[in-house]
């Protein structure tokens, strides 16, 4: 995990691939930062292992705020929710919900006026004597992340200012990118050694990444200081 975070980019001109994607993001986020307010709320969806996780951190890192990364399963009730809104944001900040299809309907139905107004409404007692307050909250950026766009509701999605889609990455993009851990990683690795990765990896960049790190172990087990064609073919 710490290894993730020590080779996750920081900015769109580190994060290979998906560069129809990146340059619409830089005219958000460009946009965004001269007006002073947060970035609209973004939805990203596409298949597992393509980046949206770590584009989220990167939007963060590019709008200078921080990130509060959560999951759908994880707010099961409207309670969880306003604990995040109310206790774990500032002014600006990213909340990142991974999985957000999977979304309870009164979590999701409470999040609304979060997106919306940047209010939210808590109920205090029960029975007769419960008594409904709506608390202001921080003006803040919602990234949602999906697998499974079909199952994000119609007023859910319709409060997303920018939704967009990530694709498979070709060869040369994914080779980029185990080029890219080598050098953080202090590793030397033969051109044609990360194209052969690549082709691998299914076009998927968490693939690619994961197929490095086994194919490093057998070259330094090998006491190898270049990781080369013949020692990936053999991996």
């Amino acid at each position: 995990m710490e290894l993730d975070l020590t080779l996750r980019p920081e900015s769109l001109d580190d994060y290979v691939g998906q560069e129809r994607l990146k340059a619409k993001m830089a005219v958000y986020l460009q946009a965004a930062k001269q007006r002073g307010e947060p970035l609209d709320h973004l939805l990203l969806f596409g298949p597992p292992g393509l980046g949206k996780t770590t584009l989220a951190h990167v939007i963060a890192a590019e709008l200078g705020v921080n990130i509060r990364v959560t999951s759908g399963p994880a707010i099961e009730k409207p309670g969880d929710l306003a604990a995040i809104l109310t206790n774990s944001l500032e002014e600006g900040d990213v909340l990142f919900i991974d999985e957000i299809h999977r979304l309870s309907r009164t979590a999701e139905e409470h999040l609304y006026p979060a997106m919306e107004d940047f209010k939210i409404d808590i109920v205090i007692g029960q029975g007769p004597a419960a008594r409904t307050i709506r608390l202001d909250l921080p003006r803040f950026t919602l990234i949602g992340a999906t697998t499974r766009p079909g199952l994000i509701s119609g007023p859910l999605r319709s409060r997303f200012g920018i939704v967009e889609h990530l694709e498979f990455y070709s060869e040369a993009e994914l080779a980029q990118g185990v080029e890219r851990d080598a050098r953080l990683m202090g590793i030397a690795v033969e051109r044609e050694a990360a194209l052969e990765i690549g082709r691998r990896s299914r076009s998927t960049m968490r693939v690619a990444k994961r197929l490095f790190r086994r194919v490093r172990d057998y070259a330094e087990v090998a006491g190898e200081t270049v990781v080369s064609l013949a020692r990936t073919r053999q991996a």
